[in-house]
């Protein structure tokens, strides 16, 4: 169990973390749908909130979705380890599967996408999010500034991101996406990582991450224009600016894989209240379940008290 090897799992961080000569602080990736991601990953979240306390911890949690599922229990597993992620990061980038299947499918063409083209499809939000820590730009935004930029109160740190242009190696030579149109791309819902929809909410902040050909001219243009829509609305509290950051490294491109070689991509990442729509569908589940105390006797078997589960969904 997570009690077992934690300790195990903090000496190893520990002697990473006494090699670095300016640590930051951590990006934990987890998925909380499932037993390890959810328990392990919130104890470790927890742990790491003591042993590091001014630290930044930036989250990358990959919820279940209301179509994909792979297990019973993952309404369980997920409002306990949100319960978490509210208490001991700074910010958590809420992936879901079925949202990244709908990307892979729409603009990939893949039928049936491999956890191999997901996986490539997160890692390069979280490249955007990390390369300016590794490459040289005009405009670069450090991780621990992604908390001060996005995150208004503390307990508001549910971001959504989205990743454009995504194309097909088929599709590469026909298709030249202009810096507008892959900004205005960014907040289409259909190409969110979060099964969502913005329109039905409203930013609280947002930040553009550009890589590759890009100048700050053309992105303050794009940026404008994007302004300028109805479509995007922010709170009336928070005023409607975006961080954004340039960085002259292309998007690496992977031999052999779904994705085309790209000249410039720009990846969205957002404070938005729309973020409750993906969350409530788990709620709802885990209300059902919970009503009927399904399954509840597996917990309380591992030694965890009952009130853990109201106290969660109170969250």
């Amino acid at each position: 169990t997570g009690k077992e090897i934690v300790d195990t799992v903090l000496d190893r961080i520990r002697r990473l973390a006494d090699n670095c000569t300016g640590l930051q602080g951590f990006l934990v990736f987890h998925a909380t749908g499932g037993g390890t991601g959810s328990g392990l990953g919130s104890l470790l979240l927890e742990r790491l909130s003591v042993d590091y306390g001014r630290k930044s911890k930036l989250s990358f949690a990959l919820t279940p979705s209301p179509k994909i599922s792979t297990s019973v229990v993952e309404p369980y597993n997920s409002v306990l380890s949100t319960h978490a992620l509210l208490e001991h990061t700074d910010c958590t980038l809420v992936l879901d599967n079925e949202a990244l299947y709908d990307v892979c499918t729409k603009n990939l063409g893949l039928e049936h996408p491999s956890y191999i083209s997901l996986n490539r499809l997160i890692a390069q939000v979280i490249s955007s999010l990390t390369a300016s820590l590794r490459f040289d730009g005009a405009l670069n935004v450090d991780v621990t500034e992604f908390p001060t930029n996005l995150v208004p109160y503390p307990r508001l740190h549910m971001l959504t991101s989205s990743y454009c242009p995504v194309v097909s190696a088929a599709k590469a030579h026909h298709e030249n996406f202009s810096l507008g149109e892959i900004t205005s791309e960014a907040f289409e819902p259909h190409n969110m990582m979060t099964k969502c929809d913005p329109r039905h909410g409203k930013y609280m902040a947002a930040c553009l991450l550009y890589r590759g050909d890009v100048t700050p001219s053309a992105v303050n243009k794009a940026v404008s224009i994007v302004k300028n829509k109805k479509t995007i609305q922010f709170v009336d509290w928070c005023p409607g600016g975006f961080k954004c950051g340039i960085n002259y490294q292309p998007p690496y491109h992977v031999e052999d894989g779904d994705m085309a070689p790209i000249e410039r991509a720009v990846c969205m990442v957002a404070n938005t209240t729309a973020i409750a729509e993906s969350l409530s569908h788990i709620d709802h589940k885990f209300d059902l379940m919970y009503a009927k105390r399904a399954f509840v006797h597996w917990y309380v078997g591992e030694g965890m008290e009952e009130g853990k589960f109201s106290e969660a969904r109170e969250d």
